[in-house]
């Protein structure tokens, strides 16, 4: 093999697919199955919104990507350009959504930003508090539960080999590439992608290059289904962290929320629980978006592990010490977007040396004098 990347979420699916699209012979090593961590725990946000503004090229290739994503994987996986509408509810928030429009302009992102009666008139029954709002016209969401499975199957086609329970024992540099040990054999090859998540933090550190990670999981709930009635994905403009909830509603009807508070997810494990007093904080700020979710019925809820880091931006891009090696993990919650653009940017990086997207921002060598967690 040319490459071994390993971790199946969304991150090292969509790198396979662009490698072996490249011609590279790439094997996928999975622990458990392709996109069971992090990716299907997302909420499937398709958001530019909010983001920090070097992050914004990457963020721009990626919904380009998803503007493709049907035609690339050959199959539809529920990726709708419906907008983000983030609402306002007090001065606080409002003074951030208009310092963030402005400096996000020349950064190629342009918002619309709304007054009450603007919002009244096209959302009508959205935000009747706020006191204002900005939409981002091109973005969406999609499936998590399809998008890395579809990856992978694309993938597979273009030549990867996909290796699901296959987890990790050791990892080797040798004089001609990597070596994998693994509860289902042993791969080699001669350049290495750790994609693997908030596990990635160890692997990394077992090249000498650690990082301060944390292990968190967000909590989702879906609701019954009911009328289609709200069409962007709806999230908000908050200081303060509880506040922070967002949803949309899936064309079968039924409302997928998340945000605010985090649950602490155990190493050990690495499954994530959902914590009933997570939802009690969360409701009420759900039903300030919509009132009209006041009275519907709770059907499901869930989280999954997360990797964050202090700074709140990924580490991505090739390794400051080891030939060969290369990173994409720690996504600190806000990946589903970058998805496709991180794997077209890391094929790129890894077939030519090089890459057109500005990511020196997040290389691993920004925690070179720090200490792990």
């Amino acid at each position: 093999m040319d490459i071994i990347i390993v971790g199946g979420g969304l991150m090292g699916t969509s790198a396979a697919f662009f490698l072996s699209r490249r011609g590279y012979r790439v094997t996928l090593l999975e622990r458990r199955f392709v996109g069971q961590g992090a990716t299907v725990a997302s909420f499937g946000n398709i958001r530019r919104q909010g983001r920090y503004l070097p992050q914004l090229p990457l963020a721009h290739r990626s919904r380009a990507l998803w503007g493709e994503i049907r035609d690339l994987l050959g199959e539809d996986v529920e990726f709708r350009a419906t907008g983000h509408l983030r609402l306002i509810h007090d001065q606080g928030g409002l003074d951030d959504m208009q310092a963030f429009a402005k400096a996000a302009l020349p950064w190629g992102l342009e918002l619309e930003m709304l007054e009450p009666a603007d919002i009244r008139r096209r959302f009508p029954g959205l935000g009747p508090e706020a006191i204002g709002a900005s939409f981002s016209p091109e973005d969406g969401s999609a499936n998590p539960r399809l998008i890395s499975p579809a990856f992978a199957r694309a993938a597979a086609v273009a030549g990867a080999d996909i290796v699901e329970e296959a987890e990790v024992l050791k990892i080797a540099r040798g004089s001609e590439g990597f070596a994998v040990e693994t509860t289902k054999g042993r791969f080699e090859a001669g350049q290495l992608l750790i994609a693997a998540g908030a596990w990635g933090a160890r692997m990394s550190a077992e090249f000498g290059e650690p990082v301060p990670m944390r292990l968190n999981g967000p909590q989702m709930a879906v609701t019954e289904p009911l009328p289609h009635r709200v069409h962007p994905v709806v999230g908000v403009w908050a200081r303060e962290r509880d506040a922070g909830v967002y949803f949309r509603q899936v064309e079968r009807g039924n409302i997928v929320f998340g945000g605010g508070r985090r649950v602490d997810v155990p190493w050990e494990t690495g499954f994530a629980k959902a914590d009933p007093r997570v939802l009690a904080v969360q409701l009420p700020h759900l039903v300030r978006l919509c009132p009209a979710l006041a009275n519907v019925q709770l059907i499901r809820t869930w989280s999954g592990p997360e990797g964050y880091l202090e700074d709140m931006l990924p580490v991505m891009g090739a390794s400051g010490k080891v030939p060969g090696l290369y990173y994409a993990f720690g996504f600190c919650g806000h990946g589903f977007q970058l998805g496709p653009g991180v794997g077209d940017v890391m094929a790129e990086l890894i077939a030519t040396g090089e890459t057109t997207t500005q990511i020196g921002d997040f290389s691993v060598s920004r925690f070179q004098d720090q200490p792990a967690q």
